[in-house]
């Protein structure tokens, strides 16, 4: 076996810039590949559940040519990585779950948001301005609010609404994991798990969950990440990443 490339998959909403900070700290020699996911960024595609996006990942990895990837996902990308895991076990050589979704991430908000009348307005206001107001203060932020206001600065779609794509991926959340979750744990792939007990969006609950209901799979706790860990700490993930991968040969 060769070295395997790291697929970086962005979380709800996202971009694939968000692991620009981590790639920089990676060595040229890993192998690293980021890319918008469907209904984000310059991805053309229509917006898609968790099905849709691992058919999406697994025609990505089939064009580059990748056939041994390590499937990095965070928050909402951590589903995805699952979701293709199980969907392309041939081509996926491990796991790592970067603060992600899983048992027990699903709160009122959450509910809220995948309502059928509540969630479209609510997701339609909140995603056609918190991008614009970040974009005004971030450069007057704090240092720990600034890479969450870069985030939100920069979250875009080219070909269609960033709130429809939320509030597709929303809904999805509320369901639709628990079948790729014991289709990994089936399939027993190694897996990391990095979480932040201070993370105020998915609980370190969910950490915890996801580490006893996947097998031999392995939890790391760091701190002064919060949820943004790509973004807040990137050269403790890419760390992280890179003695996950070296582990494997």
């Amino acid at each position: 076996m060769g070295t395997p490339h790291l697929v970086l998959l962005h979380g709800q909403p996202g971009s694939r810039a968000d692991w620009d900070a981590v790639a920089d700290r990676l060595p040229g020699s890993r192998p690293v590949v980021a890319w918008d996911r469907p209904g984000y960024g310059d991805n053309r595609l229509p917006v898609s559940g968790l099905a849709g996006n691992a058919r999406w990942l697994a025609d990505r990895l089939a064009q580059a040519e990748i056939d041994d990837a390590i499937l990095v996902g965070h928050s909402y990308g951590g589903g995805v990585a699952l979701a293709a895991a199980a969907a392309a076990p041939d081509r996926v050589r491990g796991l790592v779950l970067i603060a992600s979704i899983g048992p027990g991430c699903v709160n009122r908000w959450d509910a809220l948001l995948a309502a059928p009348v509540a969630g479209p307005a609510l997701a339609m206001a909140a995603w056609s301005v918190l991008p614009w107001v970040a974009r005004q203060v971030q450069g007057h932020a704090a240092a720990p609010a600034r890479e969450s206001l870069q985030a939100l600065a920069g979250i875009r779609h080219e070909h269609g609404r960033v709130w429809r794509s939320f509030l597709t991926e929303q809904r999805e959340l509320l369901h639709g994991l628990d079948h790729w979750l014991d289709r990994v744990a089936e399939l027993g792939p190694p897996v990391l798990i990095v979480a932040d007990p201070a993370d105020k969006v998915v609980p370190i609950t969910t950490a915890h969950a996801l580490h006893d209901r996947l097998p031999g799979s392995r939890l790391e706790l760091v701190g002064a990440g919060g949820h943004q860990l790509p973004r807040r700490i990137p050269g403790v993930i890419a760390e992280q990443l890179g003695e996950f991968a070296d582990s494997l040969g």
